[in-house]
C-alpha cells in the first residue's frame, strides 16, 4: 500500500531529524574530580613538565603541554628548566569509544495519502494514531585528561585532577581545550571535589565560560578561565 511506502520513508527521515536535534549542544559538560594536598604558600610556583617514555619527542604532547601552560600562567605558575623546578606537571590522556542505543517514538498524521500529509503530533486529521518506535545506535567517545602535580625534590603528589567528557566526536584534540579549561578552573580545588564544569559553545566555534573565549585547536592558545585567570594572587 502507498501508506506503507510513505511510512518506510518517513521513519528514517524522522529518526534522522531526532539524531540531528540531539546533536545540537549548547554546552559542553565536563566532570572534574580533584585530589589535593596543595599548600599554595609559594609565590612563584616554578614548574616543568614531566613526560613518560612514550611521550618523549611527541608533538601531540608538546601541544597539550602548551595549552596547560597557558592555563597555569593564570595562577602564577612559571615554567622553568627541570633542574630549577619546584614542581613537576605530568599529563595523561585517552579516548575510549562506546555505543549508545536510543529508542524514540515517532508520530504520524492521517494515514491516507494527500498533499497535506506530514508527520505531526499524536492526533491525526481524523483522530489519534499510535506512534511507531525508532531505535538508533550511534557511537560516543569519552575523552579524559589527567593532570598530576608533584614536588620534584620529594616526589610527593600535591595535586591530581581528572577531567572527563563524552560526545560523538572521536577526536581528542577537539575535546582537549574543554578538558584543559575545566580541569584547571578555580585551581586549586579542595580535596575530593567532584563537580561538573559547563563551557558554552557558540556557532562560531568558540568555547565560552562567562563570555570569555577559548581558542579552538589551530586558532591560538586558550584564554584564561573566568574566575581563574584574572592575575589574582596565588591561593
Amino acid at each position: 500500500m502507498k501508506w506503507d511506502r510513505l511510512r518506510r520513508v518517513a521513519v528514517p527521515v524522522t529518526a534522522s531529524a531526532i539524531m540531528l536535534l540531539s546533536g545540537c549542544t549548547t554546552y559542553v559538560s565536563t566532570q572534574v574530580t580533584a585530589f589535593s594536598n596543595w599548600s599554595g604558600s609559594d609565590a612563584t610556583r616554578a614548574y616543568a613538565f614531566a613526560r613518560t617514555a612514550a611521550q618523549q619527542n611527541s608533538i601531540e604532547q608538546a601541544t597539550y603541554e602548551q595549552w596547560v601552560a597557558n592555563e597555569l600562567d593564570a595562577y602564577a605558575f612559571r615554567q622553568v628548566p627541570a633542574a630549577d623546578a619546584r614542581y613537576l606537571v605530568g599529563l595523561s590522556y585517552e579516548t575510549r569509544g562506546d555505543t549508545v542505543t536510543v529508542t524514540q517514538p515517532v508520530f504520524y498524521g492521517n494515514p491516507w495519502p494527500s498533499p497535506f500529509w506530514r508527520p505531526i503530533g499524536p492526533w491525526g486529521a481524523f483522530g489519534p494514531f499510535p506512534p511507531d518506535y525508532v531505535t538508533q545506535s550511534y557511537p560516543v567517545f569519552t575523552h579524559t585528561l589527567g593532570i598530576r602535580i608533584t614536588e620534584r625534590a620529594s616526589g610527593k603528589e600535591v595535586y591530581n585532577v581528572t577531567a572527563r567528557n563524552t560526545d560523538e566526536d572521536s577526536s581528542l584534540v577537539h575535546a582537549m581545550p574543554y578538558l584543559v579549561r575545566s580541569a584547571l578552573a578555580d585551581f586549586p580545588l579542595a580535596n575530593g571535589v567532584v563537580r561538573t564544569v559547563r563551557l558554552r559553545y557558540d556557532k562560531h566555534g568558540a568555547v565560552l565560560t562567562n563570555e570569555v573565549p577559548v581558542a579552538r585547536p589551530g586558532a591560538g592558545a586558550p584564554a584564561a578561565a573566568s574566575g581563574a585567570g584574572t592575575g589574582a594572587a596565588p591561593k
